[in-house]
């Protein structure tokens, strides 16, 4: 039966890039014993790695950051390119953000720092090969903190909105119907169905029940 898998299937195709010779040949020594892992390449720089990647089209790219030539995040957009199917698994040393916004705007799958353990690494294959993504903890910390700065600097959806939307979404949050909303803005029912219409677009809600939540979370309504 293959160690940490099923015992019916092939095994994972898994291609090294590393500039140090030590932590291949320690990889190779570890994961060589791991019945449901198979090594198909070594690579000591970027541009060699595509090359092994091209023939053989592993599932896995254990890929180092740092590498004299292309650069591990480079070597990672190209490698997503060239063969999309194969998850790229970064294994470095290094946590600063100036590598790992980049290499995970890249397309790497998967972030682990050479302090891991061979069975961590063993294991954050297998679940890389079944989709299930593995972040060190401190880079997991690094990409929330940016996604919620992110998302503090974007500009409400409502912003989009005109002056006459945001009267039709406030009344729309005050639960006023088409002929109400019509009626206090000395509209048309056709116009207010066209505002309800931009506004659930621009807001990307799916319908006015929605939209009305939205207006009372942003303190749209009086």
């Amino acid at each position: 039966m293959r160690s940490g898998g099923d015992s019916m299937s092939e095994a994972i195709k898994v291609l090294l890039i590393d500039d140090h010779e030590m932590v291949r040949m320690g990889l190779v020594a570890f994961l060589s014993t791991e019945e449901d892992i198979e090594i198909v390449g070594e690579a000591g720089s970027g541009a060699e790695g595509l090359k092994i990647a091209e023939q053989t089209k592993p599932d896995i790219i254990l890929m180092d950051l740092v590498m004299d030539g292309m650069d591990g995040i480079e070597t990672t957009r190209r490698m997503k390119l060239l063969h999309p199917e194969g998850k790229v698994i970064v294994l470095t040393s290094f946590i600063d953000d100036e590598k790992v916004y980049p290499v995970i705007e890249a397309g790497a799958f998967s972030y682990l720092l050479k302090t891991a353990r061979a069975p961590e690494i063993a294991q954050a294959i297998r679940q890389a090969h079944r989709g299930q993504p593995v972040l060190e903890a401190q880079v997991a910390g690094k990409i929330m903190s940016r996604f919620r700065q992110r998302n503090a600097d974007e500009a409400p959806l409502h912003e989009q909105c005109t002056n006459r939307e945001l009267e039709v979404l406030r009344l729309l949050g005050e639960g006023k119907s088409n002929q109400e909303i019509a009626e206090e803005l000395y509209i048309g029912i056709k116009t207010v169905k066209t505002h309800v219409s931009n506004i659930l677009s621009k807001l990307g809600v799916e319908d006015r029940t929605q939209a009305a939540i939205y207006a009372h979370r942003h303190g749209i309504c009086k």
